[in-house]
């Protein structure tokens, strides 16, 4: 089992990241809250996106390491704690993740992709 599977969960932390922000397009934070659809669908994707991170973290801890732009433990801890803690999630905390850390881990995981290419 050498294969190199980086570049899959690196693709796969950057669809759920794209996924999440396309799902909240043109909403507002209300609209966010009172659409429980759309909020299941980002829960969703935050913990795919937080799975990837947690494997690559697992399995590549050097370029984890390296890669010090992401933030991989905040993706493992948000992961965890909305699989662990379902019933309690606090969608605040999701509608702010969406719109301020997303953005900017799209444009910082782009290059990864890139190079792992």
């Amino acid at each position: 089992m050498n294969e190199n599977r980086l570049p899959d969960y690196l693709q796969h932390m950057r669809q759920a990241a794209a996924d999440s922000v396309g799902f909240v397009e043109g909403m507002s934070r209300d609209d966010f809250l009172a659409d429980k659809r759309t909020q299941q669908a980002v829960v969703m994707s935050l913990i795919v996106l937080g799975e990837a991170a947690t494997k690559v973290m697992d399995r590549y801890p050097d370029f984890a390491n390296a890669q010090e732009q992401i933030p991989w433990r905040s993706m493992r801890g948000m992961r965890n704690r909305i699989a662990h803690g379902y019933f309690d999630i606090d969608l605040g905390v999701v509608w702010d993740t969406v719109q301020d850390a997303l953005p900017g881990l799209l444009v910082a995981i782009q290059p990864l992709l890139d190079d792992s290419a």
